[in-house]
């Protein structure tokens, strides 16, 4: 019987067969095809059957299965539809008053630095809102809602149905929908992943009116949280009718019989699946799914002494980066295509760099990527007009050859690759590279093959950084890893990529071209059961857990059974979702055994206990464990396959051709070998070029590869001494050392994430962490916290300026003032110096390499990390007060403080600063001390692991080539800006025959921030004075010097354009006059809370008014807190984005100086009490204009019992978001209190005020300015469509950047 495996790709369809005569068969097909065939999967079939059977079967026939015992498919299918946003027209129907959710979403940007805001169109062509509403019973509540229907959900909660579902009004809003020819829905009803009812009964009057989808989100994934279950349930309604057209177009083309050939699907989360299971939200993964199957079963094994395997899959656009160590590494909600999906997947990491990605020099940085070339145009080599990329920089260097490539480029498709045309791409860059260095009077002069080796370096050291988080970043060592290399382009890639992160092996199996199709064939069938839950993990509570888990475990077995599976073959495995009460970090755990009191299936506790242990360092004593999910993951084991073995040939094997191949700077005679030539036992050492059938493996000098009696190939990768690098400036070594700082900074802020306890820093991520030289300027800041972005300098740089004590190796010091440096009170800086004063010997694990230096008295650079803290005390909790007239009332102000003295923690005298805001008058010492200290004590740790990570870089290339580099990245930065500076000059000469600049906005009191900037356009330098800023004022919006410089770098970087390091170079062409006393250079007493949150926002809008980049996005950050003696809640709400000249504001979207994610509106409601009424956008709050600024949003909470309201805000007075060239404004925001009985109170902009039950509190942001009068329309271009090809970010790492990136 045959046994087809085929994996469908966007571009070429892999197919592993194996056939009755015992053959295995292997193919590869483009995806599409259509003059020579309908069907790439099925054609394969056809073919192989053909042959195999020697007989005719003709392409217009259908194929008889009766001789196939299974086809098991992976597709991009899915994948692509939501990438194209080519799915199925759609409807969502949600609650009333959330009609724009999944519009908002978490409010965050996904790119900090792009003044046009590009989030992915929403899925749904049409929303309709649902007249129903259920809200969550809370013992508390003192709102009187007799008469109400008590109902209990599937978790155990109650609800209280307060609007019953309307039918008549739904009926009508179904007809609509179907006359306009949509007949596929997503339902999603606020808390339906407990109260599923009302779904319930709008599907099937969907079903009985003719609609032939509906996904209800209590059903693709019934977990809590309304925005990720929406995307979840609206991406399988837009997807799995794409799904189905496409798989009953694939047996179309076969007999009847089809019906009875078992044909299975990948799912994400590595398992096979019936084909009637296969759905659009578990499918988005299916093609990648099958690597990771593929690489876990030939690469961890005994062969390999099961060390831990990291794949490595590089394609053409993009590379696949994951990591096996006995169990797939799963991941419960990620974000593809701009849509957060929940739902089970393997934890497989997509980084922006493969053949494809582009190449470009800028401002001396080499730059590989995210810009890919794709397929069409493709490479330079296509002869399709297509830019440099690093396959043109494999071919350039003879890692790729010509003649073992098909003849399918061109226009025609008939060409072999065009090296030459490489060649003479990679000349003009050369020149361009050699120029600058000429312009900065190096002597050093580039050939054409340094500049495209150096290229590959980067790329390589790009792709190392997703491996180093996924390793490093969870306490696992790199070094004692498998490389599994797969994938058309990762073969000649992966001597590298092991050397440089210390592996020793790299595996590279026989079907590496086809790893994801074999993967199909050894996968298992999987079926998973999950249901939510809101029980506490306690020992009244295991007798249901273990009956929930019964009925689960049934379930999903018996859905295997059906299938053929009996027995033994069916293994079934627990996990509840577990957390610890307070946080939202919850974990998927299996149990343990125990011989304790537990559930029968085994300790659930234990095993969370320990994996929180492995994850953060630590566990919480004396707090409950919450149960969010019971999930059940059922497996019917399968016939494995079994490769056949190679054959065993000790002789030496000729080479076919020696070519010349370049490496380490010269070029090298290599030997170049056919794979399928090759017996077991063969041992060829490099320099060498392996030829496979579908990829390209170069064995880089120093390394040896082997034949395995499997017919793979094994590479043992030599250490070898380091290439040697000197202090003289290298742009390739520049552009590696950027990324080295800023993995510095990356690693420290995931172990302050590991280390630390408090919600804030752990799950909000609400930190920063940096690297400073020894002069305390910045060198890396990775970029996370806008209003972060170079303030930490200015808090180091005092601390050198002015700590009065010596500073030794082993101090670390605490500081938060603003006057030194600080940004407001509750970001706490923590500073670590580093002096070399012992003899250090450093080891790196990859370069058995030992380098000593002298004694260095006086630190050799710094390292610090920020992080707010949700109290410091003060007079209100969470010390934020919106009236503050004093610095004292915000909480501890700490100029210096050794928090860390010669190895010691402080912990009386820290404690004793945080206590001293209680001997005020109404103010209090800090509410969390016990956080406090062990979040102080995570940040001193983040920076130790930075002062680790660079003794290692020290240990590799020397104290004076680290201190050099660190030099050379400011001195980049400090080239891009001046560029900038230049061309904008330039260009405003040229308008106006000036260069002189200025801006002016005004505070809600009639405050002004003047800004007059004058540049300098021969030496691209400029001055930013702000001399006619208003005074200090009596309340809490002065601004820190260091939020100004923050905001300017923040500026700067997005009117680059592109990225460059952010760091101390970035304002040496700028100079700064911030008159003292001034709203920006508050005296040290004054109060400073709102200057962070807001003032800094309004310093941003001066700034790009001067500039005219566009037009005002809201100024405000609408900071709301509320709460009483036993709880608060803080949080920032979106608004409009400015337009700008060519594109249109955002609605609903945080701007400029945060990016904080929003609480989920069930979240919200199951753990404060409060009802989210609505959330939706204040239509028509953007200022019109040819290009519209964004709207901003309205936000309604009814009060469920008496608390204390305090707003932050902005934009609430005369002075409303400007428009530019003739746009118009945006609206102000508004604040208002209505009282249970209708009374409405308006609000100040800031405000405190005392709720009662039934009282609502509502918000309307900003709306962002317009751009362009409307009557120019002829003046400005189109609205941009981005046509740039991106690489799709994916995966725990991306995830983790995302979450960052919107703290």
């Amino acid at each position: 019987m045959f046994r087809f495996a085929i994996d469908r790709g966007g571009t070429f369809t892999d197919v592993y067969a194996e056939c009755p005569s015992g053959r295995v068969r292997v193919m590869k097909l483009l995806s599409e095809d259509p003059s020579n065939y309908v069907d790439a999967p099925r054609e394969a079939i056809r073919r192989i059957m053909q042959e195999d059977l020697d007989r005719s079967m003709p392409k217009e026939e259908p194929l008889d299965t009766s001789q196939i015992e299974w086809i098991r498919m992976g597709t991009t299918v899915a994948t692509n539809a939501l990438l194209e946003r080519k799915g199925e027209r759609m409807a969502l129907f949600i609650t009333k008053g959330f009609k724009d959710l999944l519009h908002i979403g978490n409010q965050a940007r996904p790119n900090i630095f792009d003044l046009e805001i590009v989030c992915p169109d929403v899925l749904y062509e049409n929303v309709v809102e649902v007249e129903e509403r259920v809200v969550l019973v809370q013992d508390k509540c003192q709102l009187d809602w007799d008469g109400k229907a008590v109902e209990e959900g599937v978790t155990g909660e109650e609800v209280n149905v307060m609007t019953s579902l309307n039918l008549e009004k739904l009926k009508q809003d179904l007809a609509e929908c179907l006359d306009s020819g949509i007949q596929s829905l997503a339902v999603v009803l606020m808390h339906s992943y407990t109260f599923t009812r009302h779904e319930h009964e709008i599907a099937t009057l969907a079903i009985s009116m003719g609609f032939r989808h509906v996904s209800l989100s209590s059903e693709v994934m019934p977990m809590v949280r309304i925005v990720p279950r929406g995307f979840t349930a609206c991406a399988d309604a837009y997807l799995t009718p794409c799904i189905r057209k496409y798989i009953d177009g694939f047996q179309n083309g076969f007999d009847e019989s089809i019906k009875d050939t078992q044909v299975l699907f990948m799912q994400s989360d590595g398992g096979l699946t019936s084909v009637g299971n296969f759905s659009g939200s578990r499918a988005i993964l299916s093609g990648p799914a099958g690597g990771v199957v593929g690489y876990s079963m030939t690469a961890y094994n005994s062969q390999t002494d099961k060390k831990p395997a990291i794949g490595f899959d590089m394609g053409g656009t993009s590379t696949d980066v994951s990591r096996f160590a006995g169990d797939f590494e799963h991941v419960f909600e990620t974000t593809t295509a701009g849509v957060s999906i929940q739902a089970p997947q393997l934890d497989i990491n997509t980084v922006a760099a493969g053949g494809g990605s582009r190449l470009f020099f800028r401002a001396g940085l080499f730059v590989v990527g995210p810009e890919s070339a794709g397929a069409h145009p493709g490479p330079v080599c296509y002869r399709k007009g297509g830019p440099l990329t690093v396959t043109d920089a494999n071919l350039v260097l003879g890692r790729l050859l010509p003649e073992y490539f098909p003849c399918i480029f061109g226009p025609d498709e008939d060409q072999p690759l065009d090296k030459e045309a490489a060649e003479t791409a990679f000349d003009e860059l050369t020149a361009q590279v050699n120029t600058f260095l000429a312009d900065q009077e190096e002597k050093r002069h580039m050939s054409r093959e340094e500049v495209a080796m150096g290229f590959l370096d980067v790329a390589n050291e790009t792709m190392c950084r997703p491996i180093r988080a996924l390793t490093q970043g969870k306490g696992y060592d790199t070094s004692a890893h498998v490389l599994a290399c797969f994938g058309g382009a990762g073969g000649q890639h992966a001597c590298a990529i092991a050397r440089s992160l210390g592996m020793q092996t790299v595996h590279v199996h026989r079907y590496a071209g086809i790893l994801s199709a074999y993967g199909l064939a050894l996968a298992d069938v999987v079926e998973e059961c999950q249901e939510p839950c809101a029980k506490l993990y306690e020992e009244a509570s295991l007798d249901y857990l273990d009956a929930r888990i019964d009925a689960l475990t049934e379930k999903a077995a018996s859905k295997l059974k059906k299938q053929g599976f009996q027995g033994n073959d069916i293994v079934s495995t627990p996990y509840l979702h577990l957390r610890y009460h307070g946080t939202d970090c919850a974990l998927m755990c299996t149990p343990v055994p125990s011989s304790k009191t537990t559930s029968k299936y085994g300790d659930f506790l234990t095993s969370f206990t320990n994996r929180y242990w492995q994850e953060f360092g630590f566990v919480l004593t004396g707090r409950s464990v919450h149960v969010d999910d019971i999930r059940v993951r059922a497996t019917g084991r399968c016939h494995i396959a079994k490769s056949p073995s190679a054959p065993k040939q000790p002789q030496s094997q000729k080479a076919e051709k020696i070519v010349s191949c370049y490496f380490d700077n010269k070029f090298w005679d290599t030997e170049v070998y056919a794979l399928d030539q090759l017996g077991a036992g063969h041992t060829i050492s490099g320099p060498a070029i392996l030829i496979e059938q579908n990829s390209t493996i170069v064995v880089e000098p120093g390394c040896e590869s082997t034949i395995t009696e499997s017919g793979s190939v094994e590479i043992r990768v030599e250490k070898t001494s380091m290439k040697k690098v000197d202090c003289q400036l290298d742009t390739i070594q520049l552009s590696i050392f950027s990324h080295r700082f800023m993995s510095i900074a990356e690693q420290m802020g995931r172990v302050l994430r590991r280390t630390s306890i408090s919600t804030n820093i752990k799950e909000r991520l609400d930190f920063s962490c940096a690297l400073f030289g020894a002069d305390g300027g910045l060198v890396a800041n990775a970029p996370h916290i806008p209003v972060h972005l170079g303030a930490m300098q200015e808090a180091v740089q005092w601390q050198l300026l002015n700590f009065e004590e010596e500073i030794r190796d082993g101090d670390v010091i605490l500081t938060n003032h603003p006057a030194a440096g600080g940004s407001h009170l509750p970001d706490l800086t923590v500073i670590t110096p580093v002096s070399l004063e012992h003899r250090f010997t450093a080891n790196h694990k990859c370069l058995a390499l030992k380098v000593f230096w002298p004694n260095v008295s006086k630190p050799v650079f710094f390292v610090a990390c920020r992080g707010h803290h949700a109290d410091i005390g003060g007079t209100t909790p969470g010390s934020m007060p919106p009236h503050s007239t004093a610095l004292w009332e915000e909480g501890m102000a700490v100029k210096s403080f050794k928090l860390v003295d010669s190895g010691r923690f402080q912990e009386a005298g820290v404690s004793e600063l945080l206590m001293e805001p209680g001997k005020r008058p109404n103010s209090s010492g800090t509410r969390n001390l016990q956080d406090n200290l062990s979040d102080l004590k995570a940040q001193v740790a983040a920076n130790n692991k930075g002062i680790s990570l660079v003794k290692e870089l020290i240990g590799e290339y020397g104290l004076d080539v680290v201190q050099a580099y660190m030099q050379h990245i400011q001195d980049n930065a400090e080239v891009a800006v001046r560029e900038m500076l230049k061309k904008i000059a330039s260009k405003e000469k040229l308008r106006s025959g000036t260069t002189t600049l200025s801006a002016i906005d005004h505070m809600d009191d009639g405050s002004p921030i003047s800004l007059t900037i004058a540049i300098d356009e021969s030496e691209g330098t400029a001055l930013f004075d702000f001399t006619d800023t208003g005074k200090e004022v009596q309340g809490n919006w002065n601004a820190p010097r260091a939020v100004t410089f923050s905001a300017m770098i923040y500026c700067l970087r997005c009117m680059v354009g592109y990225d460059v390091p952010l760091n101390q170079g970035c304002l040496r062409p700028i100079k700064t006059i911030l008159p003292e006393g001034c709203l920006l250079d508050p005296s040290d007493t004054a109060a400073v809370i709102g200057g962070n949150v807001l003032t800094s926002q309004r310093i941003v809008d001066v700034i790009f008014k001067a500039f005219e980049t566009c037009a005002a996005s809201q100024g405000c950050m609408n900071n709301t807190t509320f709460g009483d003696e036993s709880f608060g809640y803080y949080e920032t709400v979106a608004g409009g984005a400015g337009a700008g000249s060519s594109w249109h504001g955002r609605s609903g979207v945080h701007c400029h100086m945060t990016n904080t994610r929003i609480t989920d509106p069930e979240i919200l409601e199951q753990r404060y009490p409060v009802v989210l009424k609505r959330f939706e956008l204040n239509n028509g709050s953007g200022g019109g204009g040819q290009y519209r600024g964004g709207d901003g949003v309205v936000r309604e909470m009814i009060f469920r019992r008496a608390q204390t309201l305090c707003i932050l805000s902005e934009r609430r007075g005369e002075y409303k978001p400007y428009g530019m060239h003739g746009g118009e404004p945006g609206s102000v925001g508004e604040n208002w209190i209505i009282r249970k009985d209708g009374q409405k109170e308006r609000l100040g902009s800031k405000s405190k005020a005392q709720l009662f039950p039934g009282d609502s509190f509502l918000l309307k942001t900003p709306g962002g300015g317009g751009y362009g009068r409307e009557d120019e329309l002829c003046q400005y271009p189109s609205p941009s469509k981005r046509s740039r090809q991106m690489a799709m970010q994916s995966g725990s790492v991306a995830e983790y950047k995302r979450m960052q990136e919107s703290a």
